[in-house]
């Protein structure tokens, strides 16, 4: 099998199960002020926090659960949404506040087969629906992979200070893990720190991830599943991926569907992409939109100004009714690169 049993997964499935993990193994982590069953119990422990402050629903929530509130105000109407309305269902039933941390976000997969473990190529994602990150938490704008994400000194400290000890506290919970581990990072001031674990691949992570693979998949989860995991297999191509998500006008919130989508023989002649199709449908001969998140434009290149590229100029020849996307995906990974040059 490759993934994990129910136990392991309320790493993912549970807020709550995952901070109270994380504090028990003593595992770098945003401070929790409290979790609350009530609504009237979390309106109450407003007045306790430091704002801005971070609400979390405690269940799936398909990457809306999590709110960033910067005033008493934001918070409430937020809870109020959650908790009494009840928008994103049973996930919100229960809420989780902890403080805000502060730095850039980083997505660290392993793959594992409950003994031995080895990491995928690292990535970042976008979760804000607008440039500059502005604009209300999505399921992911785009995502891009470069080595120059994890400089050696950093992978050695989140090795030893984030992995090491999830994979020991998993072995002394009891908790047999088999499959993909993402472990969400804030890089702060003081050291990488855990946002959040999921049990599977993120989205559109994946899509940069995969884009590098340069080894028999098939055969590595396999191995998996036997429980023979050999991290020595795990190739990479060199040079970078991007993602970019073309998603239906109005995402994350109410959007139509059934909207023709022209220009997809176009952008797959672009040399290096992949057009992968996420929120789509055929009706008759046309490829139509039946979601919020349409289609994700992957391309790779020998950096990530070469991989931006291609998959900007792919995503330029595609066309629906209200269609949107972010244009400043992997941005600041090339100022980065810049400067460092």
């Amino acid at each position: 099998m490759v993934g994990p049993r129910k136990q392991a997964a309320q790493l993912e499935g549970s807020k709550v199960f995952a901070k109270e993990f994380l504090q028990r193994h003593n595992i770098p982590t945003a401070a929790m002020y409290g979790a609350y069953d009530s609504p009237g119990a979390a309106y109450g422990a407003l007045c306790e926090v430091d704002w801005p402050v971070v609400i979390k629903a405690d269940g799936l929530c398909a990457g809306k659960g999590v709110f960033l509130a910067l005033n008493p105000d934001a918070a409430t109407a937020f809870l109020e949404r959650v908790m009494e309305k009840h928008e994103l269902g049973d996930g919100g039933k229960r809420v989780m506040l902890e403080e805000t941390l502060e730095g850039e976000e980083l997505s660290f997969i392993l793959l594992t087969d409950g003994e031995r473990y080895a990491p995928l190529v690292p990535t970042r994602d976008h979760k804000r629906v607008f440039d500059n990150n502005e604009g209300p938490n999505t399921g992911g704008m785009g995502a891009y992979s470069s080595d120059e994400l994890l400089p050696e000194e950093l992978q050695r400290r989140i090795t030893s200070t984030i992995v090491e000890p999830t994979m020991r506290g998993l072995a002394a919970d009891g908790i047999r893990y088999q499959g993909f581990l993402y472990i969400g990072l804030m890089l702060t001031r003081t050291g990488p720190k855990v946002l959040e674990f999921n049990c599977r691949l993120g989205d559109p992570e994946t899509q940069a991830i995969v884009a590098r693979i340069d080894f028999d998949l098939a055969e590595v989860l396999s191995d998996v599943a036997a429980g023979k995991l050999r991290p020595e297999k795990m190739k990479w191509k060199p040079g970078a991926s991007a993602c970019v998500v073309l998603t239906s006008g109005g995402y994350p919130g109410k959007f139509e569907s059934g909207k023709e989508i022209k220009g997809l023989a176009e952008a797959a002649q672009v040399p290096d992409v992949k057009v992968l199709h996420a929120g789509t449908r055929k009706q008759g001969d046309a490829v139509v939109t039946n979601g919020g998140r349409v289609l994700g434009v992957t391309a790779t290149g020998s950096s990530l100004s070469a991989a931006l590229q291609k998959a900007y100029q792919a995503a330029g020849k595609i066309h629906f009714d209200g269609m949107h996307y972010r244009r400043d995906i992997g941005r600041h990974g090339q100022q980065s690169t810049a400067a460092g040059e």
